[in-house]
Formats: structure tokens, sequence, C-alpha cells
């Protein structure tokens, strides 16, 4: 049984097939084709953060791969009653075939994990973002393939620049640099860098460190950023409004990219904040076809962890 904590838990292969296959069922996906492979499954999904397109791609893929879907929030469930949750995923992974956890602190999703008896996504917390990663590869794989139509081809030696804070979306970006060979850009605000520690990275090759957002953009295949202010950091909004004032990317970051860049933002998005309204909704952007995709490249993940690898 394998879960999907953080971006290294899968291998390179791992990833290559998950690439692949999720180009299959979205191929089908837009041929109305059925693909019922997890009939009679279920997904429990537990929301200690709320989301939207966390909850929609995961109860719409699921139900699109023939499953069924249980919906948990804190609010009404034993989780917000202080229920130990070593208790609730002894419990919940006896009655479900997956799960699906959107939380704050890494040690809480460990610790699920730890007493599940079934496969547990991080839906994201604090740390990792795995499954919007693993989405922004799949688009970027989708729209820049390589000539031999391997899907870490079109990824290997790829330059990304990530504009903004060091978050979870930046931990994951240098996890994935890491493993499948490819160099992250890195700019951050001074006080909110990534820590390669907590990233969990240890070839700093992988990645640089840029003071000039600009200098990071320049050259890169994929520019991409997140919001300033991430959930559980709200009291902190007006200081962040002021460090960040810099780290919003515009045309003239886009400019220094490679002229066939792509831009890429998790969303939701603030325009006029960490990307200007021309780059977010101009002709590089490919934010609604990221957007899409976390569903059927959540799809693939979801049938790999429950059959793993299918013909």
């Amino acid at each position: 049984m394998k879960h999907y904590l953080q971006f290294k838990d899968l291998s390179a292969a791992d990833y290559a097939y998950l690439l692949a296959r999720a180009a299959l069922i979205k191929k089908k996906f837009k041929a109305y084709e059925k693909h019922h492979t997890l009939a009679d499954r279920t997904l429990a999904m537990i929301f200690e953060k709320a989301s939207t397109r966390t909850r929609v791609s995961f109860e719409a893929g699921m139900y699109q791969l023939g499953g069924s879907v249980v919906h948990l929030t804190t609010g009404d469930s034993q989780l917000g009653r202080a229920e130990p949750i070593e208790d609730s995923a002894r419990v919940i992974s006896r009655m479900t075939d997956l799960v699906m956890i959107r939380t704050y602190e890494q040690t809480k999703i460990e610790a699920f994990a730890a007493h599940s008896r079934v496969p547990v996504i991080n839906g994201l917390t604090n740390e990792f973002h795995p499954c919007q990663i693993l989405a922004d590869l799949f688009t970027l794989v989708e729209h820049r393939p390589a000539a031999s139509g391997q899907p870490l081809d079109a990824l290997r030696g790829k330059v990304v620049a990530w504009v903004g804070d060091g978050n979870n979306m930046a931990n994951t970006w240098l996890q994935a640099a890491e493993l499948l060979g490819f160099t992250v850009h890195i700019s951050t605000p001074r006080g909110y860098e990534v820590q390669a520690s907590t990233a969990c990275v240890t070839d700093t090759s992988c990645y640089q460190v840029f003071k000039n957002p600009i200098d990071a953009c320049r050259g890169a295949d994929l520019v991409t950023t997140d919001v300033w202010t991430s959930m559980g950091y709200e009291a902190e909004n007006e200081a962040r409004r002021a460090a960040f004032a810099n780290w919003c990317v515009n045309t003239d970051m886009m400019a220094v990219a490679q002229p066939d860049a792509l831009f890429m933002h998790c969303l939701p998005a603030h325009r006029g904040e960490e990307v200007t309204a021309e780059v977010i909704d101009g002709p590089q952007s490919v934010v609604w076809d990221e957007a899409e995709n976390r569903m059927h490249a959540q799809k693939a993940l979801m049938e790999y962890l429950l059959l793993g690898q299918q013909g």
C-alpha cells in the first residue's frame, strides 16, 4: 500500500506512468467514453481547510471513475470534537477504500496515514501540495510535449520560475525538480524564503535563489506563483502586502522568460497582487487547463494507488 503525502513519495517511474495515464484518461473524458475502473470503491474526503478546486476535482473525478464519495468536515464529524486522529483513521479506513485529507500541519496527515488501512492522499497541507504540482507538470507536458513522446523527457532540463512566497507550493516544486531533473528559480521577499529542510530536498543543484524576481524569470520555460497570503496566515495579510509589493508577475517578467514560456497559478488568484490581469488573462496563461487537469491527474493517481499500473 502506498500513500501520497508529499511529492517524493513516488518515483520518477511512477510519475512517467501517471502523466501518461492522465493523458489517456483525459482523452477518454473528452470523447465521453466511460472509464469506470473504480466502480464500487469509496473515497472519503476530509476538509479542515476550505476548498473549491480540491473538492470539485476529487469528487467529480471519483464519480467519473465509477466510485462514490463521502465528504467530511471538522464541523460535521468527530474530527472537530477532539477525537484522536489515530482513532478517526482506524474507523474511516475500515469503511472506505481511499482517503483524501486537506488540513494544516503535515504531521496530522502523517499520523492519519500511519493508522490507516487504505491509501491516504495529501489534498494540501501547510508544507506540501503534491496533487497541484502533479497537475502542473501534466499541464506543462501537455502544452510542451517532448519529441520522443515520453513525459519525463518533456521536463528534463526545463527551468521553472517561482515568484512569491516560499510556501507549500514552492516546497513541492523543489521536490519535483530534484526527482525529475529540472531546475527551479526561486525569488521570494526577505523573510519568506524556501527552507530546504522543510522542503526535504538534499540536492541543492535543483534550484537557484534570486533576490530580483525578474532575474528568476530570465530564460524560464514556466513562470508560476501563488497568493501572497495562504490560508491560515490571514493575520499576516497587511505585512505580506508590503513585503511582496515587487513580487507581482507582470509582462516585464514574462518578456525575459522563453518566448514560448507558460504562466501558471494554482488559483484562486488576486489580479493586481501576485499577478497582473495582463498575464493571467493573456495568451501565455494556461491556468484554466491547469485547473481542469487537477481532476484528470488525480483520477490517474487514485486509480494507481488502488489498482497499480494498468495496461
